[in-house]
């Protein structure tokens, strides 16, 4: 701020030394020439010394360099006049600046007008470049046209017109002006300060303004007040707009934004003051047409722009509609497969009902959509999902309206006179053929529901979906329309999952074991554990109803680790009361869901740790579906497999993949379905017959056999099947016949019984 101070004193010092001279001739006229160029070398020293000081962006490093470069080069052309009026002094009031000095001067213009070009803008591109470029263009021939006006041509045309030198000096410090203040208004938080550059602009427009009048003015007369007073503001400026570059490195830059959105309009309207002259009676000679010229060009300019932005302002109307439309449609339909969603779905069955009273929904739920996502990956399923809905499409046609509900859920709204039992018939044929690019069969239930008088959006898709849980129930791969009282039994199936949870918290749930035994002696080896509520208001509720509704809630998880607990720590008591003889493996159900959950070998451990019981006696047994539920089943499996823990394929014999899972399966035991077990004894003389019944039995014994494992036959119901069995090989069973599921006490009693008789053999 020192040079800013300096040079504002040198500016009063010639002002008070003019007032002098003026007043009382203090002085000689030359004196008048030192002000301006002392100013300078104040303003090109404070320059220097930003330069040095400050961490100046490359960009407004290289403008300041060329400013400092025009300020010495204006300073050289003013110092050169000031030496040579000195030397001249008595010819000062007559002489004219030499033409080195002014082209010292001029080239300083020139290289201050090439520094402002140089300043960076607005980044812009394609129609917004040419709007600019025409803002700027209309805003430079108005600023210029008024400065022409009111500055320039009447220094020409004036009564003692100054030096040829001169007036190319104003009509570049009038450039220097225009073109700063042009810039000005479209450089948006860049580099070099925008308060700096308007400051270079009043330090060669003002100045240049005040000389002009001046010159108009008094002629001659005017050239001591404008070296002296007039002209060393120029250097107070510059100093000026040095500080405010100066703190504007001090503070973070800010955003750029859009800025001279004003700057057309006001020079159109600066431009159409000479002409409200002429209306009024001015003199129309040759400044003024040139004036009449520019305004023509403005106008034309203007209307250039103005068509620009008409067309600018149709193509973003065009787009705001098709954007508009986009995410109305994104709003009301499934971003997967392109049908309408349920928000959709939801207004136009509301609004059915609201017209006519009369619609029918189709609930479709595809029926063991998650085993695809687990054993082919969700990229498949999505895939499916898709080739569903171009299914539904082509099945439904302009007859309804087909939605994607959620997850692998869809629906069919139809409002017309479609019947709802044929369409769903139509669809339930589709789905027998292979879709999608990987030729999948996927089967669904549908839930039929019409709306009634009376009846509400969620009473419609409540009933539908009651209809469709019916058909999922009654074995899938059909259609149900919903009838009155459908939902009492689900509705009870739904409250049965609420009250499992509180039996899990109130402690109602029981663990009873069915003794595995060895066909030859009847020897009790193992046990498998069962579970069983104990209603407070039904009495005891078996597995078959529960089961389903603790798989449907998730509630499976912990019930499965409560089980996993209980048998842990009561097979551990018995081995610590009857020891290790006594009794050979603990082993329970694991459902799908179970192994899906990434805790459950934690929970095992878990188990095993807190009861004792060794690895090996336990035993976790696993249905065919359950085993094929993907990649995260097989590693829970397998990872059971190293800790030791035993697993055995329940139910062998019922799926479409046992053999195969066998090689793939880490699998111990194999225990043989009841199915084929029931009518075994059955001797009616056939012997063809015969054969036949035990064919599986005998397949499942020799294929164990050959793969080194362990076999059980379940639902062993009497006396003649255990002796077929025992006869093709098998060694264990279980069932009625053999024992019956009993408490933790009865088996304690049946082991203490054993091992009595064992001790009295001995």
């Amino acid at each position: 701020m020192r040079y800013v101070w300096a040079a504002a004193g040198v500016a009063a010092l010639g002002t008070v030394w003019c007032v002098g001279y003026l007043a009382a001739g203090v002085g000689t006229e030359a004196f008048a020439y030192t002000f301006v160029p002392v100013g300078g070398v104040l303003a090109v020293a404070s320059v220097q010394q930003m330069l040095r000081g400050s961490d100046l962006d490359p960009v407004a490093r290289r403008f300041w360099r060329a400013m400092l470069v025009a300020m010495a080069m204006v300073t050289v052309g003013y110092g050169w006049l000031a030496v040579d009026m000195l030397t001249h002094a008595a010819e000062a009031h007559t002489r004219t600046m030499p033409l080195p000095a002014a082209a010292c001067v001029a080239i300083g213009f020139g290289i201050a007008i090439w520094a402002v070009a140089r300043v960076p803008v607005v980044a812009t591109g394609g129609v917004e470049w040419w709007r600019m470029l025409l803002d700027r263009t209309i805003a430079f021939l108005g600023c210029a046209a008024v400065l022409w006006y009111a500055g320039l041509a009447p220094m020409l045309s004036a009564r003692e017109p100054w030096s040829r030198q001169a007036m190319v000096l104003v009509g570049l410090a009038f450039l220097v002006a225009v073109g700063a203040a042009t810039k000005v208004s479209y450089v948006a938080g860049g580099p070099v300060d925008r308060v700096a550059i308007r400051l270079i602009a009043a330090s060669g427009g003002v100045t240049a303004g005040f000389v002009a009048v001046l010159a108009v003015r008094f002629g001659y007369a005017a050239a001591v007040p404008a070296q002296a007073i007039v002209m060393p503001l120029t250097p107070v400026l510059a100093t000026l707009g040095v500080a405010a570059q100066w703190r504007a490195n001090l503070r973070p830059r800010p955003a750029a934004t859009r800025v001279g959105v004003l700057l057309p309009y006001l020079a159109v309207a600066a431009v159409d003051v000479p002409l409200i002259t002429v209306a009024f009676g001015a003199p129309l000679h040759w400044p003024v047409r040139v004036v009449l010229i520019a305004a023509v060009l403005v106008t034309a300019l203007v209307t250039v722009r103005q068509y620009i932005a008409f067309r600018e302002n149709t193509r973003l109307l065009h787009n705001t509609r098709v954007q508009e439309e986009r995410l109305q449609y994104e709003v009301s339909h499934d971003g997967l497969t392109g049908l309408a969603n349920r928000a959709l779905f939801r207004g136009r069955l509301t609004t059915a009902l609201a017209r006519t009273g009369h619609a029918s929904v189709l609930l479709v739920d595809l029926d063991d959509f998650k085993t695809v996502n687990d054993l082919l990956g969700h990229g498949v399923g999505d895939r499916l999902l898709v080739a569903v809905a171009q299914l539904l499409r082509a099945e439904v046609g302009d007859d309804g309206l087909p939605v994607r509900v959620g997850g692998d859920e869809f629906a069919v709204l139809l409002t017309g006179s479609a019947d709802a039992e044929e369409l769903a018939g139509r669809l339930l044929a589709a789905l027998n053929q292979p879709i999608s690019e990987h030729r999948l069969l996927v089967q669904a239930s549908i839930g039929i529901a019409a709306a009634g008088p009376g009846a509400t959006v969620d009473s419609v898709l409540r009933d539908a979906d009651v209809a469709m849980y019916t058909a999922k129930q009654g074995g899938k791969a059909s259609f149900v329309r919903y009838v009155d009282g459908m939902g009492e039994p689900v509705l009870a199936h739904m409250q049965l999952g609420g009250e499992l949870r509180r039996a899990l918290d109130q402690d109602e749930l029981r663990v009873v074991y069915q003794p595995i035994l060895r066909l030859a002696d009847l020897r009790v080896v193992g046990v498998e554990a069962l579970v069983r509520w104990h209603h407070p208001v039904r009495g005891v509720v078996g597995p078959a109803e529960f089961i389903p509704a603790a798989e449907r809630t998730g509630l499976i998880v912990p019930l499965g680790r409560f089980v996993l607990r209980e048998t842990c720590r009561q097979a551990a008591a018995w081995l610590s009361e009857f020891g290790p003889d006594a009794l050979h493996e603990a082993a329970l159900n694991v459902s799908g869901r179970q192994l899906h959950d990434p805790d459950f070998v934690s929970d095992v451990t878990a188990a095993l740790a807190g009861s004792g019981l060794p690895c090996e006696r336990l035993v976790l047994e696993v249905t065919e579906s359950a085993v094929l539920r993907g990649q995260q089943v097989s590693r829970t499996l397998y990872e059971l497999d190293r800790m030791g823990i035993r697993l055995a394929l329940d139910d062998f014999g019922t799926g479409e993949s046992s053999l195969s899972l066998l090689r793939a399966f880490p699998a111990a035991i194999v225990k043989l379905d009841k199915s084929f077990v029931d009518g075994i004894e059955i001797d009616d003389g056939q012997p063809a017959a015969a054969d036949a019944r035990q064919a599986v039995a005998r397949a499942v014994i020799q294929l164990a056999h050959a793969l080194g494992l362990d076999t059980v036959a379940e639902g062993v119901e009497s006396a003649e099947q255990a002796a077929v069995l025992r006869e093709l090989g098998y060694t264990l069973g279980q069932g009625y016949h053999l024992a019956r599921p009993m408490t933790a006490d009865g088996v304690s009693r049946l082991l203490a019984r054993q091992q009595a008789l064992a001790a009295a053999d001995h």
